[in-house]
């Protein structure tokens, strides 16, 4: 909004120049959304005590975790907030990729939303039916990635980061790819919200990673220089990008242990949803699996745990999710938190290292 309104006044006042440039909104941005998450966090946790939300703890659960029943939750609603406004306001409305990313974050925090609300209101601990979940799921990733198919603009090829050359051209099957990278995301983010900070930390290294592969995408000199597929508009997605980083820094400030407030689906489900349609218009989705390395292993945990107690009989993990498979081994909940984030950086600086692998 604020490029489409001062950025053709420039030859007037030639300081709104500045408006030209990804960059710059980028870190306007980045500076709005943080501020708006701290500055509103008080009396949006407040306003949700007196509402009641409150969140729901498991009884077969860490018994750490029986503290944590009473906390406000629902806190992605503050994040979503936090993304969408200061999106709206730096990022160039007229970019499509900013309305796909944007709008399949906000249908996926609706989902969660009213899984949140028939947990917290209509106290119904089990939520939104896992099927009728996933069902929403499919179909806002398939309008999605029918658009994302539609424009154009984004190769249907499936590429590898380490071969220069080699692709894969999926074809009409781009869409149900798009649809697994961006379903699968969002329900392994989902799963990592299990302990306080522990998913909005390698979200904001996620985010900055795929920031910085959005710009460089976007930007046809660098994408030539680095042998990346170029993906025209894909530059504003940064600014996009920044927002989940920035409000989930600023929302990380009180979600940090003890937490004040818990994130919830309505923000995990959203949070995992923006990185996926983002490595899809990249076409970074193989990438997304190396820098969220944090949420697959999550994931897969929970799957290996199923199949195996229900082939076997026995458990692999104390407890799936993982994380509580180390609560259970006598791990403190900061010292999990806190190795979890520093894995995610460290995984951070893998993937953007594989620029310079092609």
């Amino acid at each position: 909004m604020l490029y489409l309104l001062l950025y053709p006044l420039r030859t007037e006042f030639s300081f709104l120049n500045v408006f030209k440039y990804i960059t710059f909104r980028t870190f306007g941005a980045a500076m709005t959304s943080v501020l708006f998450c701290m500055l509103l966090g008080p009396a949006f946790i407040s306003y949700m005590q007196k509402k009641q939300m409150k969140q729901v703890v498991r009884d077969d659960g860490p018994q750490s975790h029986l503290s944590k029943k009473g906390t406000p939750t629902m806190g992605g609603a503050l994040i979503l907030a936090g993304v969408a406004i200061p999106t709206l306001l730096w990022a160039d409305l007229e970019n499509q990729n900013v309305w796909i990313a944007l709008g399949l974050t906000l249908a996926y925090g609706f989902i969660g939303f009213i899984d949140d609300y028939k947990k917290v209101i209509r106290k119904n601990p089990k939520g939104l039916a896992g099927r009728y979940k996933l069902l929403g799921q499919v179909f806002f990733g398939a309008i999605a990635a029918y658009f994302i198919f539609k424009d154009g603009a984004v190769t249907n090829e499936l590429r590898f980061p380490f071969l220069k050359d080699f692709a894969i051209d999926l074809g009409v099957f781009f869409i149900p790819f798009a649809i697994i990278v961006i379903v699968g995301a969002s329900n392994a983010v989902n799963l990592t919200d299990g302990l306080d900070g522990l998913a909005v930390g390698p979200t904001i290294t996620t985010s900055v990673t795929f920031l910085i592969l959005a710009y460089c995408a976007g930007h046809a000199g660098i994408a030539n220089y680095l042998s990346i597929p170029h993906v025209p508009g894909a530059g504003e997605l940064a600014i996009f990008l920044s927002t989940v980083a920035a409000s989930c820094l600023g929302f990380l400030w009180y979600n940090t242990y003890p937490a004040q407030v818990f994130m919830g689906d309505v923000g995990a489900l959203a949070l995992g949803g923006a990185l996926g349609v983002v490595a899809v218009i990249t076409k970074n989705e193989i990438l997304l699996a190396l820098c969220g390395l944090i949420f697959v292993v999550e994931a897969l945990s929970v799957m290996i745990q199923v199949v195996s107690f229900k082939t076997t009989g026995k458990r692999v993990f104390k407890m799936a999710p993982i994380h509580h498979h180390f609560e259970l081994k006598g791990w403190p909940e900061p010292k999990v938190v806190v190795r979890f984030w520093i894995l995610s950086i460290l995984l951070a600086i893998a993937t953007l290292s594989t620029l310079k692998l092609r």
